[in-house]
């Protein structure tokens, strides 16, 4: 296959996306897998600090793809993510100055906070109420060390 000199973009990116779909329904089959929320979450800021539009579009289809296997509203984790990134998230990079602290409070906010947000949207909109687990915890633990080994 030949590329064009003047396109020069990867396609590796594709094949990571194909590669997250099958992922993700292993993780809804295997509960030992984390979601990767946290991971996403972290993708998607980075995404949005560099206003890289194909890259957006490529996480929130993952995100996307993540709301459909766990059963959330449509669109729910980008409308969360964006207004994070907008509202809280310079309030906690201007407060701590501990990398590794943001990044668990990366992986917290993703899931704890995913949940509240999940339960104010239940009850503004009467839809049936999002429940929590255990694993969440082990969840937070395995993707705030993907995040600060790979991220």
């Amino acid at each position: 296959m030949q590329r064009s000199i003047s396109n020069q973009k990867s396609i590796t990116p594709f094949i990571y996306i194909i590669l997250f779909v099958i992922y993700e329904s292993l993780s809804s089959v295997y509960l030992f897998l984390p979601p990767l929320l946290a991971v996403l979450s972290v993708l998607f800021i980075q995404a949005l600090k560099k206003e890289d539009g194909t890259e957006i579009f490529m996480i929130s289809f993952c995100m996307l793809v993540f709301e459909s296997q766990m059963g959330y509203t449509l669109f729910s984790t980008i409308i969360y993510f964006s207004l994070i990134y907008k509202f809280v998230l310079p309030k906690i990079e201007q407060s701590i100055s501990c990398a590794s602290c943001i990044k668990i409070s990366y992986s917290i906010l993703a899931y704890i906070g995913f949940f509240v947000f999940s339960m104010i949207m239940s009850n503004i909109f009467l839809l049936p109420e999002p429940s929590i687990n255990y694993y969440v915890i082990y969840y937070i633990v395995i993707e705030f060390l993907i995040v600060s080994i790979f991220l």
